[in-house]
């Protein structure tokens, strides 16, 4: 899949917000401060379609952006640790919850995960709840640049047997070096 433009379309916080259902979508998903911004611009070779920021929770609406005139990536809000008010974190796992359920257009869920950090409980549950409503999902694992390749590979095998997750329901990446974006653009392709 090559990507050719890439436009910032709205922030929604509820189903009428929402772009029609007329193109496929792709949500991107996993903690506050994960790398979700950085995996999005990395994929359309932009540095600030989406703003990164070191200060997590700052992506607080479902944000929409069109890819190629043809699909639409959705970033969801952090969940996890995150500098916002209780109540502003309390209304994200509705909102999420709400779109994972009844928007027809999702075609797959990126979770990403950061494979310095062991995997809790509440990574494994949104997995099986993606695997019981039938949601096509990937797990990334993020800023895999910053372990040797021996630690990354141990990693990736701790994390893929916590989760109880097939090979290809894995990849590992970096925004630094690019490892893995084919993979995941070639898993986009896939399912469209």
């Amino acid at each position: 899949m090559k990507i050719t433009s890439a436009e910032f379309i709205k922030s929604a916080f509820k189903r009428s917000d929402y772009p029609g259902e007329l193109l496929p979508e792709v949500a991107f998903a996993g903690r506050s401060n994960v790398g979700k911004s950085s995996l999005i611009n990395t994929l359309v070779n932009r540095k600030n379609l989406v703003r990164t920021s070191s200060s997590p929770g700052r992506t607080q609406s479902l944000n929409f952006f069109l890819i190629n005139n043809r699909i639409h990536f959705v970033d969801f809000p952090g969940y996890g640790f995150a500098k916002v008010p209780l109540k502003v974190r309390a209304q994200w796992k509705p909102m999420v919850e709400d779109y994972l359920k009844y928007r027809t257009t999702l075609k797959l869920v990126i979770l990403l995960l950061d494979i310095r950090r062991s995997p809790g409980a509440d990574d494994a549950s949104l997995i099986r709840w993606f695997e019981a409503f039938g949601i096509p999902f990937l797990v990334v694992l993020t800023k895999s640049d910053k372990l040797s390749h021996g630690k990354c590979i141990a990693q990736q095998k701790t994390i893929q047997e916590f989760l109880l997750l097939k090979d290809e329901e894995m990849v590992c990446f970096s925004a630094v070096t690019g490892r893995g974006r084919q993979e995941i653009l070639t898993r986009i392709m896939k399912v469209l």
